[in-house]
């Protein structure tokens, strides 16, 4: 029997307001897993995103030995079991839907003492991994690929790693944090060099772990035999979730949101920088710290877009919240061009292409480039999309119809769940007319 498939039916019109918090950093989340599971002592974890993509790093840990209690409202207790402490698990590791998930613990799996298999889901079977495997097959390790340098990953273990020196051809954290986490089992110092800079959140939870780590310019170091010892974490608002209510707020005449507790790592911070550059009236309040990184409430009010030539040095700031800019560029006065954003094309889908697709059907004007697009601002009429089983792309989509003269409906959006299960309601909440419909 074919599994029913989700749908979005949006209606148009509405504003956003109020205040609300939106689910916990992915990112950090897989992070707080991840080195919880692998330092010495009990992790406390509050704000832990409960979405199917971390549930599936929980669940591999599980597999290997690690002892877990929750997560239940955000809040997870991890026993951990050392660096060297993980069992071999009796079977394939799932990833899910999770890029970070599997090229973070290709690192982690190349210095253990068993062999390993890291899976997927269809979307994840063709995305490339040979930006990990090779860079750790510099440092020993041997990692099997499908054709084409796909998933699923065979990695064997007992491999003697040593560090070395890398430079990255293209900015990428999943690949630096990969060679980092593999460098903890190396001998000697793990050096990776990044062409542009990119998120630090592993750097920097290695560090609230008790992990020597050293950032020269765009480089970061660290040298293998340590320990990790373990801390409570509280994880802060996933950026790329509050980048849906930024965009919606900021395209929506008369709206006025403030979105609570959000993490502006200054790696992270290139949403915020465009839509102001856009003239989005976005400000930052109430600064603080959490778990070792930067927290805030960010307050957007509704107001008029221009277009503009978005900076090459704030691509890898907001990689992840391209498909909601591009809403934000459609509902701009005038044309937005993108250059620099060749990795858009290799996400969960070709988010250059499939933004395009779906740009068009709703009589916005466009046209891709091989590493970017541009967007010409226009009147969103409705219509049907299809978000190709993109998360992100879904989101984006939903959001538009604040700006719609007609119904938008959006086809296949179970994945939404894998990083932010509770959109639907908080959109609800903030003033969204949508609702789910099994097709």
């Amino acid at each position: 029997m074919t599994e029913a498939r989700l749908d979005y039916r949006v209606a148009p019109g509405g504003v956003f307001h109020g205040r609300l918090r939106v689910a916990g950093d992915k990112s950090i989340s897989h992070r707080a897993v991840m080195l919880g599971a692998l330092a010495e002592g009990v992790t406390r974890v509050t704000g832990l995103l409960e979405g199917e993509d971390v549930l599936c790093t929980l669940a591999a840990f599980r597999a290997m030995g690690v002892t877990a209690e929750g997560p239940e409202h955000g809040r997870l207790t991890l026993h951990g079991v050392g660096l060297h402490g993980l069992r071999a698990p009796r079977g394939p590791l799932d990833m899910g839907n999770s890029g970070t998930a599997m090229r973070l613990m290709a690192g982690i799996l190349s210095g253990q003492q068993f062999d390993s298999v890291l899976t997927g889901d269809a979307s994840l079977s063709k995305r490339p991994m040979k930006r990990v495997s090779e860079p750790l097959g510099l440092m020993g390790a041997r990692i099997d690929t499908a054709e084409g340098g796909r998933p699923p990953l065979k990695i064997a273990g007992g491999r003697k790693l040593r560090g070395i020196r890398y430079e990255m051809p293209m900015a990428s954290a999943q690949v630096k944090s990969s060679l980092l986490l593999a460098g903890l089992y190396a001998d000697g110092e793990t050096a990776v060099t990044e062409p542009a800079p990119t998120r630090d959140h592993t750097e920097r939870m290695l560090r609230g772990f008790g992990y020597a780590v050293t950032t020269d310019d765009a480089t970061v170091r660290l040298r293998g035999g340590g320990r990790l010892t373990a801390r409570d974490i509280d994880v802060p608002a996933d950026i790329s979730s509050a980048t849906f209510f930024l965009v919606g707020a900021a395209i929506s005449s008369g709206s006025e949101l403030v979105l609570e507790h959000v993490g502006i790592n200054p790696t992270r911070i290139g949403v915020i920088n465009i839509l102001k550059l856009m003239g989005a009236d976005v400000t930052v309040e109430n600064r603080r710290e959490a778990g070792g990184e930067p927290v805030a409430d960010l307050r957007v009010r509704g107001g008029r877009l221009t277009g503009i030539r978005i900076p090459e040095d704030q691509v890898p700031l907001a990689i992840d919240e391209f498909p909601a800019l591009f809403i934000a560029a459609a509902c701009a006065e005038g044309e937005t061009v993108l250059t620099g954003a060749h990795e858009l094309r290799v996400k969960e889908s070709d988010r250059i292409a499939v933004m395009a697709e779906g740009l068009t059907r709703l009589a916005i004007a466009v046209r891709e480039t091989p590493d970017g697009i541009v967007i010409q601002g226009g009147m969103l009429r409705g219509g049907e999309v299809d978000s190709h089983g993109d998360h992100r792309i879904a989101m984006a989509f939903a959001i538009a119809g604040l700006r719609a003269g007609a119904p938008i409906t959006i086809r296949d959006c179970k994945n939404v769940a894998t990083s932010f299960p509770d959109f639907v309601d908080l959109a609800k909440h903030a003033g969204l007319a949508v609702e789910e419909i099994l097709v």
